[in-house]
Formats: C-alpha cells, sequence, structure tokens
C-alpha cells in the first residue's frame, strides 16, 4: 500500500491536499490494527482493491481530487470507521457527495436486480447521482476483472464477468473509454467463453509474424508519399480485439481465418487545430489513389463526430494479396480522445458533443470539468436522468420499470393480475401506503392484498399504466356478467315461485319493452337493484297471458253497422270487379297475409293482391309496389276492405331521425312501453356525426294508435323526424 501511496501523491500531487493520504492512512491503520480489514469473495483486500481503482480513475480516466479521495474512502466508510458526515466535515462535501453516491450503488446491489437487463444500466445511472460515480464504478471493475484470473469462486467471477459484458463494457463505450471497453469485453469473454477465447488467441499468436510482414508491405508505400506530402504523422498497425473478432465469428459464420479485417492500420497526424479536417482528408486521398476503396464501408466521423466526442475518418482499402484492409485516420488529439474518453475531452476546446438524451447529459459533464466547477458537476446529474420512468423493486429484489407518477396499484397489476385485483395497499420502507401513493426510483413495495378486495370502477383513474387499465376492465367486466348470471338464476327462481313458466320470446319481449338492448345490462340492472324484481315479474307475467291469449278481448270501439267504407277516387281500377274483400281475422277458406313490404294496419286504405300461389296479400294503396302490380298484373289485384271488428295486431315499421342525444333511445322506447296495446318487437339505431337513424317496429292494431304513437315521438327532446315506412 505504501507505494501505490506513493504513486498517487506523484501523480496527482497537484490535485490533493498536502494532508489528505496521511488522513487515509491513518483510519485504514485504525482499521487494520483493530481487525475490522475484511477480504472479499474473491480475496482482495479492500483497502489495496480502491487504491488501485484509484489510480486507474487518475491515470486512465484522469479524475480530479473528489472522485480520488471518494475511491479511497469508500472501504472505510463500509468497514465502519468513517461516517459519510465526518467525511464531510474532514474532507469536504464534494468528497462526500461521492461516497454517498458509491453507497448508494452499493445498496442498489443488495436488491439483487439482475444486471443484464437495460432496466439495471438505467437503474444504475439513476442511483449514480453524478457522472464520476459512475466513472469509478467502470474503473473498479477494470481491476477486479484483472485480479480474478485464478480465484477459486468460478460462480462469483462469471457474475462479475456477465456485469462487465452487459453493464459496464456498454457504459465505458458510450462514455468513449475505448481502452477501458476493449479491455472489460475481452476478459468477460475469457471467462465467460474460455474455449472461443484461447482458441482466437492462440490463432492471433500463430499469424503474428505473418501479419506484421504484411502491415509493413501494407504501410510502406504510404509512409513514403505522406513524407513526400510534407506531413509529420506516426503510422502503427493494431490486431483487433479477440472480442471484437470473436463477434464477426458469430456474425458471419466463420472461424478465425475467415474474418478478412482482423487488423487496422492507424495514421495519426500532428496537424495544427485549424488545418486537421484537411489533413485527414489529404491523407484519404493519398491512400485511395494507391488502393481501391470500399465506400460501402468508409465511416466520417470528422464532419460529424459522435455523440461521445470520437474523431476518425475509417476506410477499408484493397491491399496487396487483394485483402481488405481497414485504415483510421485522425490527428494526435483525436487520438488522445479515442483512447481515454472523457479524461481528453476537457484538454481541448471546441469539441461538439451530442444534443439529446444521454449524449446530452455528456456533453455537460465534459462542459463543467472544462471550468473546473465541481458544483456545476454536481448540478448537471440529479437523481433520474430517465425522467419519464421510475424503477421499483420487490422484496425479493426482482425489478420493474414503470412510467413516471405510477401508483402502488399499477406495481400490483405488473406483479401479476391477481395480485392487482386484490390489492388493498403496500408498504414502502416498513410504512404503509395507499393504493394511490405514487412512486419514486428505488422504492421497495410490498404489496397487500385481501382475499375480499375486487376492483372499483374508480380504480381507473387511479392507475396510468395501460396493463393495469386494460386488467381492471377485464376484471370489471367478468364481475358483470357473473353478477348478470346471478341475477338471471335468481328471477328464474322466483318465477317457479309463482307457477310461471320461463318462456325465452316472452322475456326477450319484457326486456325490450323495459328498453334494454342487450340482455347482459337488464341482468345487471337487476344485480345492482336498479331494476325492481318484483316490478320485472309483473310485466313479464302480464305479456306472457298476453302471448298466449288469456287476456281480456278488447270492447270495440264501433260496430260493423257503424263502420264507414273509405272512399276512393276513382276506386274501381283497384279490382277487376265491384267484388269487395272483407278483411276480418275470422275469415274462413281464405289464404291471406299482410304484405311485408308495406305493412297494413286496420284503418289503412288497402287493396288484395292474388299471388300465383293461389293466397291473397294486403298491401296499402299508397304501397311503393302499387304501381307497378297494377300496371302488370292489374287482373290480379282484388278490392278490400277491413271489417268494422278489430282486436288483432299488425307489424309496422317506423323511421325515426334525430340528435344523437345522450338518453333519446331509453326516452323513445319508454313512451313505446307505456302505450297500451303496443309492443316494441325490434329497433336497430345506427349514429353518424352528432345525428341517429333508427327504425323501430311495432305492435298495434290500427292507425289510431299509429298516430298517437308517431305523435308522442315527434315530441321527444331531439328527434326531428318519425316517418312510417
Amino acid at each position: 500500500m505504501q507505494e501505490i501511496h506513493q504513486e498517487l501523491t506523484t501523480i496527482a500531487g497537484d490535485i490533493l491536499q498536502p494532508d489528505d493520504i496521511e488522513k487515509i492512512r491513518k483510519y485504514q491503520n485504525f482499521m487494520i490494527e483493530r481487525g475490522q480489514l475484511q477480504r472479499d469473495q474473491f480475496g482482495l483486500n479492500p483497502f489495496l482493491t480502491d487504491l488501485e481503482t484509484a489510480l486507474i480513475v487518475t491515470k486512465e480516466i484522469g479524475m480530479t481530487r473528489g472522485s480520488i479521495l471518494g475511491v479511497i474512502l469508500n472501504a472505510i466508510v463500509l468497514g465502519g470507521a468513517l461516517t459519510a458526515e465526518t467525511v464531510e466535515k474532514e474532507f469536504g462535501t464534494d468528497v462526500a457527495r461521492v461516497v454517498n453516491g458509491l453507497l448508494r450503488i452499493r445498496e442498489l446491489y443488495t436488491k439483487s436486480a439482475a444486471v443484464e437487463s437495460e432496466n439495471f444500466r438505467s437503474l444504475l445511472v439513476t442511483f449514480a447521482e453524478d457522472m464520476r460515480v459512475i466513472l469509478i464504478m467502470i474503473a473498479n471493475r477494470v481491476y477486479i476483472m484483472r485480479m480474478i484470473k485464478g480465484t477459486a469462486s468460478v460462480i462469483a467471477q462469471r457474475q462479475v464477468s456477465t456485469e462487465a459484458a452487459y453493464l459496464y463494457a456498454p457504459l465505458a463505450h458510450k462514455l468513449g473509454l475505448y481502452q477501458l471497453k476493449s479491455e472489460l469485453e475481452d476478459l468477460s469473454l475469457k471467462y465467460l467463453e474460455h474455449d472461443a477465447y484461447y482458441h482466437i488467441k492462440d490463432k492471433l499468436n500463430e499469424t503474428k509474424k505473418s501479419r506484421d510482414a504484411y502491415i509493413a508491405n501494407f504501410i510502406n508505400p504510404i509512409e513514403q508519399k505522406l513524407k513526400e506530402a510534407g506531413l509529420k504523422f506516426h503510422m502503427k498497425g493494431r490486431t483487433k480485439s479477440i472480442h471484437s473478432i470473436w463477434q464477426k465469428m458469430k456474425k458471419q459464420k466463420v472461424d478465425v481465418d475467415g474474418v478478412y479485417d482482423l487488423f487496422a492500420i492507424r495514421i495519426i497526424l500532428d496537424s495544427a487545430p485549424e488545418k486537421e479536417k484537411m489533413e485527414c482528408w489529404q491523407v484519404f486521398s493519398i491512400i485511395t489513389d494507391m488502393y481501391q476503396s470500399n465506400p460501402k464501408r468508409m465511416r466520417d466521423w470528422l464532419s460529424v463526430p459522435k455523440s461521445n466526442g470520437y474523431e476518425s475518418l475509417h476506410i477499408t482499402v484493397l491491399g496487396p494479396e487483394q485483402k481488405w484492409v481497414e485504415v483510421q485516420i485522425r490527428t494526435e488529439r483525436m487520438d488522445d480522445i479515442a483512447e481515454h474518453g472523457l479524461a481528453a475531452h476537457w484538454r481541448y476546446k471546441g469539441i461538439r458533443g451530442g444534443q439529446s438524451g444521454v449524449d446530452e447529459w455528456l456533453s455537460n459533464v465534459r462542459n463543467a470539468l472544462e471550468t473546473n466547477d465541481d458544483m456545476q458537476l454536481m448540478d448537471q446529474f440529479k437523481l433520474d436522468l430517465v425522467e419519464d420512468e421510475v424503477f421499483v423493486f420487490t422484496p425479493k429484489g426482482d425489478l420493474f420499470k414503470l412510467p413516471m407518477g405510477a401508483t402502488v396499484l399499477d406495481f400490483a397489476y405488473a406483479i401479476h393480475s391477481k395480485v392487482g385485483n386484490q390489492c388493498t395497499g403496500a408498504k414502502i420502507g416498513n410504512k404503509n401506503v395507499t393504493i394511490r401513493q405514487k412512486l419514486q426510483s428505488g422504492d421497495q413495495v410490498e404489496i397487500q392484498t385481501s382475499s375480499n378486495q375486487t376492483p372499483k370502477q374508480d380504480w381507473l383513474n387511479i392507475v396510468k399504466t395501460s396493463k393495469a387499465k386494460s386488467k381492471i376492465r377485464q376484471s370489471l367486466k367478468e364481475m358483470q356478467s357473473k353478477d348478470a348470471l346471478l341475477a338471471k338464476e335468481e328471477l328464474e327462481r322466483k318465477l317457479k315461485n309463482k307457477k310461471l313458466d320461463y318462456d325465452e320470446p316472452t322475456m326477450m319481449h319484457t326486456i325490450t319493452k323495459l328498453g334494454y338492448k342487450i340482455v347482459t345490462d337488464f341482468y345487471n340492472a337487476l344485480a345492482t337493484e336498479r331494476l325492481d324484481m318484483n316490478e320485472v315479474l309483473e310485466l313479464y307475467a302480464g305479456q306472457l297471458r298476453h302471448t298466449r291469449g288469456e287476456e281480456e278481448k278488447t270492447v270495440p270501439t264501433q260496430s260493423a253497422d257503424q263502420f264507414v267504407m273509405a272512399q276512393y277516387d276513382d276506386a274501381r281500377k283497384w279490382g277487376n270487379s265491384d267484388d269487395v274483400m272483407v278483411i276480418d281475422k275470422d275469415l274462413k277458406g281464405v289464404d291471406f297475409q299482410m304484405a311485408k313490404c308495406c305493412q297494413p294496419v286496420y284503418g289503412d286504405e288497402v287493396f288484395g293482391f292474388l299471388t300465383s300461389g293461389g293466397g291473397i296479400k294486403i298491401h296499402r294503396i299508397n304501397c311503393p309496389n302499387a304501381h307497378q302490380l297494377r300496371e302488370r298484373y292489374g287482373y290480379r289485384i282484388v278490392r278490400a276492405r277491413w271489417a268494422g271488428k278489430r282486436g288483432s295486431q299488425y307489424a309496422i315499421t317506423l323511421k325515426v331521425v334525430g340528435n344523437d342525444d345522450l338518453g333519446i333511445v331509453n326516452n323513445i322506447t319508454s313512451i313505446i312501453s307505456k302505450e297500451e296495446k303496443i309492443l316494441l318487437r325490434s329497433i336497430s339505431i345506427d349514429s353518424n356525426d352528432g345525428l341517429f337513424s333508427g327504425n323501430l317496429t311495432v305492435m298495434l292494431e290500427d292507425t289510431s294508435r299509429l298516430q298517437q304513437l308517431i305523435k308522442k315521438l315527434s315530441t321527444v327532446k331531439g328527434v326531428k323526424n318519425v316517418t312510417r315506412i
């Protein structure tokens, strides 16, 4: 440790305060003397781990005092020799912020969430509070991956390697830490895909001599041309990382020998800032004059740098032996940024950054670091990088991502629909909360349920997620269906008790007369007691008697002697003789029916039409088909009139047009149901652009009742027109 302390003092002497290292040594010795130092699962000394991580943070990333001391103090605070409050007093607020950030990350890991998920990556960034903690975690994983080659704990080795591959390597790539990213990827492959790693490594070793010879043969003529152009530069060839080669092998489904771009040539120019782009494109021109380029594989990050600041010009050309070679053209400044990522950003001015999401976030980091304003750095990275999402845990540590504003009830349905349906509240941090409680990132939520709980209609106003809304609606619908079934069973049981048979058509007539178009709505109304069961039973009993003809006959309002024949203009043209057919329901020996095309009713002016089958169809004189029948089949037309005796009911259809107002249909059906001797047989409604058009088929006795009905329907608010079809 003494050597590392010395190295840190040498590298960061101008950053650290004179007594910083001495204070840290004091606390470290205090813990060692009291036996509080405990090695980790790999047998690594936590003090050494923190010191080595601090070296990576300093040398390879370029962080300042707050980060360096925050890393070194991590194990001391975890061991209990220091509190976060004491850190702030002894070393300052900036260092304390880093320590607190690392403690929060440790808290996140204790929840045992799956690090392979994108959710965990977002949550890690959210928990970090400031950028430096993420950089420290990357450096820490690099050191651990370097040290676990011979560990006995294979399971722990694979777990850390998985974290490196799925979590920290992508973060390092996003931050432009390409060297650390490649190292994490290679080491994770080494531990997770041992055979594949060493197969590629052995192949590369076997071909190293020939590969070096090829690179020399390729770059010699280029080097000569660049010198002739007066450019200052140096060149190097590098073999691609083992992880990169492995990915190409899987993608192209070939062995190592089949990967054609195993290496890349890098040309690094020593250019003045104002000449960087010009000289890079000059090199591009020289190389493409010498070797054929592949335009599909050209990447121009000079004109538009990557969001993390990466600038370079990549081309692929056909070199000697007809082999494709990748060439990277950049300046010393660009190479520094490519190798060291954020560590190089604040050493140069005028670098363009991305302007959206995480990329804008990284751009702000660079600007803050350039001004050396630590407080500005902190202000940039408050909790919740992803502002529209929250991340919460179950008591077992399972991680869920929900939209901002999601409630306990949303979380319950995210776990399972049954849990949601029975949710009564939750516990968050040992505090009881209601189902309406909004969740915050990092909450550990224990859902409370009751077998007596059922979804309520107002729950739809509590939840935010579409999944929860869908499940609630589904449950409400199922509950209504169940209640409707129970109501139907109760109705049938009471009918049986009253010695009344259950007749489906009669029940449908009753339901329609009560104004219900959907049977389930009728039974739901019974279940919720919006309809009185006894009233329904009474109405059904009356309808059943009517259907069976058990009702008392209506006393005729006029006798046959008083009946006055309707006078027709040119009446003879409606028949071929002076004989008149008298329509009476008791008429014997004559097969007659009311025509469906015009639906005659007692009191209409009518005529008979002799069909080819020998029967007679009764039509209204103003029937749409009347003119054609008279012109083509005049010899079949029979004069007809109604008998004075009434009592039969006839079906007629009314067309009603009006405004599509709330409750208008119920108002219409209510009027019909109250009319004596009028029965609603069917109703169909079509609504469009604020208007509705409906056809009502009713059973009634005569035209006088029909006119009364039309008059009453016309008075309904919103009805524009009522006509007989």
